[in-house]
């Protein structure tokens, strides 16, 4: 197994620990923060590609979508 793929799914499961975490504080920006941890983290396990690009996808995609 590819390393940045074992990295994505540490991160997936740390962005899940987040979200609960953020849930139980009603912290709802921390909330979002472990939301966007878990889709990069999917995104780094089924692309196979680094940690620092996982996240910075969705990021130009949403800049991309708002024109």
């Amino acid at each position: 197994m590819n390393r940045d793929r074992i990295e994505g799914s540490c991160l997936q499961m740390a962005g899940h620990v987040r979200t609960l975490w953020a849930q139980l504080l009603h912290d709802h920006l921390g909330e979002m923060a472990g939301r966007r941890d878990r889709l990069a983290g999917k995104l780094q396990v089924r692309r196979g590609i680094c940690a620092d690009e996982a996240k910075k996808q969705p990021l130009n995609w949403y800049k991309g979508a708002q024109g």
